[in-house]
């Protein structure tokens, strides 16, 4: 990925499960649409295309012509895959292959490191922005552990929700609490956009979240966050290449 590419990535994080209703799995493949259409690489977690949210992201980017790069720990690509959070009726958990190669060129790449937290910050390394489509606790986890690098100045990057039928209200709720409740400053709950569908839940199955979550990305201001730490400055006196290294 050279340093335009990186500039107008994206990284997407979703269910390794499709949902249990349609208008998830095509807000996923609108979000995918979009990034194709609009000349932004995604980066996301290494499902094999076609399968879960994940892999309906991924495989909407690679159909528009758009690229895509999976960055997944090797404990996922050494079991096969990671496993579907669904019970199917026969109670086999559902599992998400990972791609060994690819004969599209527009799946860029697949890097394997050896850790979540590796993952998360190579996947943060590669992204002008992050976007989250309904999922678990790993989507839950990821997007907050962002915010909070924007909230101290590891980085300077939007954190999007796509709050499809509502999913990330009580999200929403949560934050609302902790301004209340003296836990985060109010200005802090711009740090997280929560983009909203039609007011009718019905039409969020035909709603383009995908482009709706770009405005989202291309409406952020950096340099409003302002924090005293430098996170380049090490114990022993030298400098780390970027304050992710803090991470």
């Amino acid at each position: 990925m050279n340093s335009e590419e990186r500039i107008r990535a994206v990284a997407v994080y979703c269910g390794s499960s499709i949902g249990k209703r349609a208008a998830y799995a095509k807000a996923a493949h609108s979000v995918g649409v979009a990034l194709a259409k609009s000349n932004r690489p995604l980066i996301y977690g290494g499902g094999a295309l076609g399968h879960g949210l994940m892999g309906t992201v991924a495989h909407a980017v690679v159909e528009a012509g758009g690229k895509v790069t999976g960055v997944t720990p090797y404990a996922l690509v050494a079991a096969g895959g990671e496993g579907d959070k669904s019970i199917e009726p026969n109670g086999i958990k559902r599992r998400v292959a990972l791609p060994t190669s690819s004969s599209n060129t527009n799946v860029s790449a697949q890097i394997i490191v050896n850790s979540m937290h590796e993952r998360k910050v190579e996947m943060a390394k590669r992204a002008c922005g992050f976007v989250a489509l309904p999922g678990g606790f790993g989507t839950f986890e990821e997007f907050f552990e962002v915010t909070t690098w924007t909230q101290i100045g590891i980085h300077d990057k939007p954190v999007v929700l796509l709050n499809v039928l509502n999913y990330y209200e009580p999200i929403r709720n949560m934050i609302q609490s902790a301004i209340e409740e003296g836990f985060v400053q109010s200005f802090s709950s711009r740090l997280i956009t929560i983009v909203d569908g039609p007011e009718d839940l019905a039409q969020h199955e035909t709603y383009d979240w995908g482009f709706a979550a770009l405005r989202a990305i291309e409406s952020w201001k950096e340099g409003e966050v302002l924090t005293n730490y430098d996170w380049t400055k090490r114990i022993d006196g030298t400098r780390a290449e970027g304050s992710l290294a803090a991470s």
